[in-house]
């Protein structure tokens, strides 16, 4: 256990580590934790420890892009409470991981692009302290991995994953995640690349699909289609979802 050291008034230091039980989560599950900190030289009053879930987003201004860091969950886990010198306390912790918060592992591995996080904050003699950042891996729902199967058995190669900054309908986060392929198989004539995004609820979830259409003499356009997946649907009826999306994607002309 690696303790960090806040430094308080005076320059006393309260020490402070987040342990986090199971940081291979699903969406709707439950994030466990401990907070564990040590008093310093003197006696303080802590005001309340915050824990904030992070996302590194890019953000496209003019003509420039840059990435920034969202928080898009803040959870106080304490109250206000005295903090003696150099007496160690510890605050345990649940926290329901939001429906769309993005994938940022698949099969218990990190996916390429992805920066999700955990940090602590400190409300401590009132000024606010963050603590290092956890990673946070957060593993696809079943629908989604019958989803992300499917695209690989047809033929779809990974290209990367990103967050962009924005909120799409019937979302409720500031930025929605792209995964990105490669388009294959018997779209590979259609497409040139594909773009998966889902907007995750309790019972059910929407799929948005972008692809780069190949056009006559070398040009293309996007187009879109977006349907909806239930969790109680087999994989065979995602898969079908899924291909339908495609083939009308596919069939589209002109632009969107």
């Amino acid at each position: 256990m690696v303790f960090r050291k806040l430094m308080a008034a005076f320059g006393a230091g309260v020490e402070v580590d987040t342990v986090l039980q199971n940081s291979q989560v699903r969406p709707g599950e439950l994030l466990r934790g401990q907070v564990n900190f040590r008093g310093g030289g003197s006696d303080y009053k802590v005001e309340g420890i915050f824990i904030d879930f992070t996302a590194v987003v890019e953000v496209e201004s003019g003509d420039n892009e840059y990435k920034t860091t969202y928080s898009f969950l803040r959870q106080q886990i304490t109250g206000p409470f005295h903090l003696a010198a150099g007496a160690p306390q510890s605050a345990p912790f649940e926290i329901q991981v939001p429906w769309e918060t993005p994938i940022s592992a698949i099969g218990g591995y990190p996916l390429r692009g992805m920066q999700l996080g955990v940090s602590t904050e400190l409300a401590l003699a009132g000024a606010l302290d963050k603590g290092d950042l956890d990673p946070l891996f957060v593993n696809p729902l079943p629908a989604q991995d019958h989803l992300l199967g499917a695209l690989d058995n047809m033929g779809f190669r990974f290209k990367k994953a990103d967050l962009e900054r924005g909120t799409l309908h019937g979302s409720h986060m500031p930025f929605f995640q792209e995964i990105e392929y490669y388009a294959g198989g018997e779209y590979h004539r259609h497409f040139n690349e594909l773009e998966l995004t889902f907007i995750a609820g309790p019972q059910a979830m929407d799929v948005i699909l972008e692809a780069d259409k190949r056009g006559s003499f070398g040009s293309s356009h996007d187009t879109y289609s977006r349907f909806t997946v239930h969790y109680t649907d087999h994989p065979g009826q995602v898969e079908q979802s899924l291909r339908a999306g495609l083939q009308a994607m596919a069939h589209k002309r002109g632009w969107f």
